[in-house]
C-alpha cells in the first residue's frame, strides 16, 4: 500500500477528494474503491468517501488492479508524436472525445483508438480511461499523454501535481486584450446555476493561469497560457471571467462568428521530466489548419 501525509493544503478535506488528487484519478474510482476495500487513515479503517481528515493524518491506501478493459479498440488514426515504453504523446484533432462515459460506450474515443494502436497502457484510471494521465475538452486540439505503465502514471502525474511538468496552449480571444501579460487566480468549481458548466466561485478549487499575448487583431487577440493547475475548463473559464472568451467556445460566450466547430485552443507544447531517465523532455504540436485559416483571415482584416 502508498501512504500519503495530510498536509496544510488537505487540513478538513474529504478522503475521497484527497486520494483522488494524490493518484490523480476521478473521486468516483477512489468512493468506489473505498466502499468495497476502504483506507487507513491513521490507523484506523474507512470506508467513507466523505470522512474528514486533519493535518498529519497517515493515510493507507491502494488502488485495486485494472480490470479487463471492456471499451473496444477502433481502427481511428492517431497522430502520435512520439512513444517509448513508458509513454506516448498525441496529438489529438477538435472535436474527438478523450475517453466514453460509464453508460455510453458509442465509440470513436481517443481511448477507443489508443487501444488499437498502443498495446500496454496503465490502468490507474480504470477501465473507461486506462492510460489517460490528464485530459482535454473535445474541442481543444493539441498534445495529451498516455502512460503505458502504473510507475509512468503515477510519476507524470506527480509532476503536474507539483508544477514541474509544464502545459502551454494557444487560444484566440475575443476582443483587445490590453495587458502584454499577467496571472489569473481566481478558484473555480462547478457552475450552482448550471451543472454542466464550470465557474468562478469560492467554493472552487484553486486555479491559476499564466497568459500572454503575442498577436492583436483589433477585436481578437492571439495569446499563450500555461496551466499552473489544471482545473475542468480552466483556460475557457478563466477567459470568460476577465471578459475575453476564448472564440468559438459557445459555452462560455465566445461566439462562433470565427470558427463554428468549438474553442480555437490549442494544447501547443509539453515539458517535463522522463519518468525512467530523468531527462527533460519537450514536445510540441503545430496549430491546426483551421486554425492558422482563421489567423490569416484576421491579418487580412487589419491590412
Amino acid at each position: 500500500m502508498d501512504f500519503y501525509t495530510v498536509d496544510e493544503n488537505f487540513d478538513g478535506a474529504r478522503l475521497d477528494a484527497f486520494l483522488a488528487q494524490k493518484l490523480n484519478v476521478s473521486r468516483s474510482l477512489i468512493k468506489n474503491v473505498l466502499e468495497e476495500r476502504g483506507a487507513y487513515v491513521s490507523g484506523a479503517l474507512k470506508k467513507k468517501a466523505g470522512c474528514t481528515l486533519k493535518l498529519g493524518d497517515e493515510v493507507q491506501f491502494e488502488l485495486p488492479p485494472p480490470k479487463s478493459l471492456d471499451v473496444k479498440a477502433e481502427d481511428i488514426p492517431l497522430d502520435i508524436i512520439y512513444q517509448d515504453e513508458c509513454f506516448a504523446i498525441i496529438n489529438k484533432k477538435q472535436g474527438m472525445v478523450v475517453h466514453p462515459a460509464a453508460g455510453h460506450e458509442d465509440g470513436g474515443t481517443l481511448v477507443n483508438a489508443i487501444l488499437h494502436s498502443i498495446k500496454d497502457l496503465s490502468g490507474i484510471n480504470g477501465v473507461y480511461r486506462p492510460g489517460i494521465v490528464h485530459r482535454l475538452d473535445k474541442d481543444t486540439s493539441g498534445l495529451l499523454i498516455v502512460a503505458k505503465n502504473d510507475e509512468a502514471h503515477k510519476a507524470i502525474a506527480k509532476q503536474i501535481e507539483k508544477k514541474t511538468a509544464r502545459r502551454i496552449y494557444l487560444g484566440i480571444v475575443v476582443g483587445n486584450v490590453k495587458e502584454d501579460e499577467g496571472l489569473i487566480d481566481k478558484p473555480i468549481g462547478r457552475s450552482e446555476k448550471d451543472r454542466k458548466k464550470m465557474a468562478i466561485t469560492e467554493k472552487g478549487k484553486s486555479a491559476q493561469t499564466l497568459y500572454s499575448v503575442i498577436e492583436r487583431f483589433g477585436n481578437y487577440t492571439l495569446m499563450k497560457f500555461e496551466l499552473k493547475t489544471g482545473r475542468t475548463h480552466q483556460i475557457r473559464v478563466h477567459m470568460k471571467s476577465i471578459n475575453h472568451p476564448i472564440a468559438g467556445d459557445t459555452v462560455y460566450g465566445g461566439g462562433d462568428e470565427l470558427h463554428k466547430e468549438g474553442q480555437l485552443l490549442h494544447a501547443h507544447k509539453l515539458i517535463l521530466t522522463h519518468p525512467k531517465t530523468g531527462e527533460e523532455m519537450s514536445f510540441e504540436a503545430p496549430l491546426p489548419d483551421y486554425f492558422i485559416a482563421v489567423l490569416e483571415k484576421l491579418r487580412k482584416r487589419i491590412k
